[in-house]
């Protein structure tokens, strides 16, 4: 994590020092996400699960495009969900 913050904060500096608006831009982006950045060093947690939850959404939703009632779509979404957690367990136990 403290090679990480060094070499962070020495690109941000380089990046801010330098004539490019583009990396300017992304050096203030980074300064105002470091904390984050820098606790993905020392932790296992990530999104990931939930990333893909969405991913698996938006593929339905490109998929269902067209579909009228939100009732359904939603049924749809939560079945999808349902049938992950059932295959899951079958998985778990053999």
């Amino acid at each position: 994590r403290d090679s990480a913050k060094f070499a962070m904060s020495d690109w941000i500096n380089s990046a801010l020092d330098s004539d490019i608006p583009q990396l300017q831009k992304c050096a203030n982006t980074m300064m105002n996400w470091l904390t984050g950045i820098l606790n993905s060093f020392s932790s296992t947690i990530t999104n990931g699960f939930t990333e893909g939850c969405n991913n698996k959404i938006k593929v339905l939703k490109r998929n269902a495009y067209g579909y009228r009632n939100f009732n359904r779509f939603r049924n749809r979404i939560l079945h999808i969900f349902s049938l992950q957690s059932v295959n899951c367990q079958k998985q778990a136990t053999t």
